[in-house]
């Protein structure tokens, strides 16, 4: 079944801050949950469907349920880290085209940043069938992405400098956006002369970490063309995990290339129909592999696609992460998939930044990487459309 057309996004909300320290989790979530509903002019009384990952504490949706106060007939708790939310929206769409429920609301939040590094990153669970056999190797989040880089270096060509410029392009954008965490543009030397951290990546090549989250409502499209807000249609949508398949693993591709591919058929579009696009980028080599393997350049173009401004509004092909991203903005719970559909939101409504709002911007595309590109991860893809 095409979920093209069957629901439509009416209600956006990323939270303002970047360090909770006086706010606990669930409170995230309500808050986030609050600016949402107002976003779409509803109430909580007309939420019947709620979907939410591991972020949300306690029993999840029952948790999050109660403390809202909401009467629910549909829930939805698949976790896929950092994607989850964007496969949330298609699996919202899928279930309000079921009848299961008319809206739904879909939150994430969490305060890693306020609560420590030490306690920031879960560790490794035991019963994993994996750690066993990685775990002695001392992966790590930031050299699992290192050895990415490094491949695509050696396979392409690749270079740091090009690399830093997707940094570059986030700074740009962040300048603009009061709440990011880093707002000071930078250069591809302040990026290659950062501090090394996983080589080849250097400090400047790696997302922030921060508190916060976000919130989506997603409705049936008789509903959301009652509210009168602008419409943002569903149109395409895609999923797909990809792991290690026991060691037999080809480094310079993610799942987003089957993801990529699912959502453009389902849309009936192509990567040159796309005005914006919103992609993951917990580093810069992720949103490097998501161009490529979205179909926006070849494999092995990309260092050329990103360099000289590629993706600054107003300046490149393809304006990318123009609320500063991951990269510069927020990564809410390390988990940076809302953030990408809010802003995909905002840039189709007409709502972003003037400075880097993309004129006569009706199509936009957000994708996300839930785990990690050199062992297991989870792609999300979402077309999204202003009707």
């Amino acid at each position: 079944m095409s979920l093209n057309g069957k629901a439509y996004i009416v209600g956006a909300y990323e939270h303002p801050t970047r360090k909770a320290d006086d706010l606990s989790v669930v409170r995230l979530h309500a808050d986030v949950a609050k600016g949402a509903l107002e976003d779409a002019c509803l109430t909580k009384d007309d939420i019947d469907g709620y979907f939410c990952a591991g972020d949300a504490p306690g029993l999840g949706t029952t948790t999050i349920a109660e403390y809202l106060g909401l009467k629910l007939r549909h829930v939805d708790s698949t976790e896929c880290g950092g994607s989850a939310p964007i496969l949330h929206v298609a699996h919202a769409a899928e279930a309000i085209a079921a009848g299961r429920c008319n809206v739904a609301l879909i939150t994430l939040a969490g305060r890693p940043r306020a609560a420590g590094a030490a306690l920031a990153l879960k560790a490794p669970d035991p019963d994993a069938p994996e750690v066993q056999f990685e775990l002695p190797f001392g992966p790590a989040t930031q050299n699992l992405y290192g050895m990415v880089a490094k491949r695509h270096m050696y396979e392409y060509g690749t270079t740091s400098e090009q690399l830093a410029w997707i940094k570059v392009a986030a700074s740009h954008h962040a300048q603009h956006n009061p709440h990011a965490m880093l707002r000071n543009v930078v250069t591809v030397e302040d990026v290659v002369n950062s501090p090394m951290v996983a080589d080849p990546l250097h400090r400047l090549d790696c997302c922030v970490m921060t508190d916060g989250g976000g919130a989506l409502i997603v409705a049936r499209p008789e509903i959301a063309k009652q509210l009168k807000r602008p419409l943002v249609k569903v149109r395409g949508t895609g999923e797909a995990p990809r792991h290690a398949a026991g060691g037999r693993i080809d480094l310079t591709w993610s799942a987003a290339r089957w993801s990529g591919a699912a959502a453009f058929a389902e849309a009936g579009l192509t990567p040159a129909d796309i005005k914006y696009a919103s992609l993951y980028d917990s580093f810069t080599i992720t949103v490097l592999m998501q161009l490529e393997d979205l179909g926006f350049c070849k494999k092995g173009e990309g260092g050329k696609f990103v360099q000289d401004g590629g993706l600054i509004s107003g300046v490149g092909k393809l304006p990318f992460n123009t609320d500063g991203g991951g990269l510069c903005n927020n990564h809410p719970a390390n988990r940076g998939g809302v953030t990408k559909v809010i802003e995909a939101v905002r840039q189709l409504r007409g709502e972003a930044h003037p400075a880097v709002q993309v004129p006569n911007c009706d199509i936009a595309l957000a994708n996300g990487i839930g785990g990690a590109l050199a062992s297991r991860h989870t792609a999300a893809t979402l077309i999204l459309e202003r009707v």
